[in-house]
């Protein structure tokens, strides 16, 4: 097992972080990482994603909604052909910080066979994970007219 996880603190509320994490036809406007996201979600349904690693090629995936809890938590978990082979349970965590915005916490856990002979790619993920969490911030951050 491995895992990452990054924190970023955006001056938004909850609400605002959740609309522009859940409106996916928009990723590819504001998103370095998931430069494609389509579904519904919710909980048991499947999203579509392209991610586009800084250092690696291009994935697309078709992960299965776990938690859809709004203005707190979304999860999805990602599997590699099969079951126990390379899953990643992917989640954005988001904690009210009293009215003066809003903490994400953005982690994956890694868990599989494959795992050890991944572990060069699934540390490089770190960094897309920062990408995204800046331009989540920016994204949330910017004056809507």
């Amino acid at each position: 097992m491995r895992q990452i996880a990054t924190v970023v603190d955006i001056a938004a509320t909850p609400a605002r972080v959740w609309e522009v994490l859940t409106d996916l036809p928009h990723y590819s406007d504001w998103n370095p990482f998931i430069r494609e996201a389509s579904g519904e979600v919710a909980p048991g349904a499947r999203l579509r994603l392209r991610t586009v690693p800084a250092r690696g090629r291009p994935v697309t995936f078709r992960p299965r909604i776990r938690t859809a809890v709004p203005q707190r938590e979304l999860s999805w978990m990602r599997r590699l052909v099969l079951p126990g082979l390379f899953d990643g349970l992917h989640r954005f965590v988001l904690t009210d910080l009293d009215g003066g915005g809003t903490r994400v916490v953005q982690d994956e856990r890694f868990t599989g066979v494959l795992v050890p002979a991944l572990a060069k790619a699934v540390a490089r993920t770190t960094e897309d994970f920062d990408a995204l969490n800046r331009a989540l911030r920016k994204r949330c951050e910017a004056v809507r007219v």
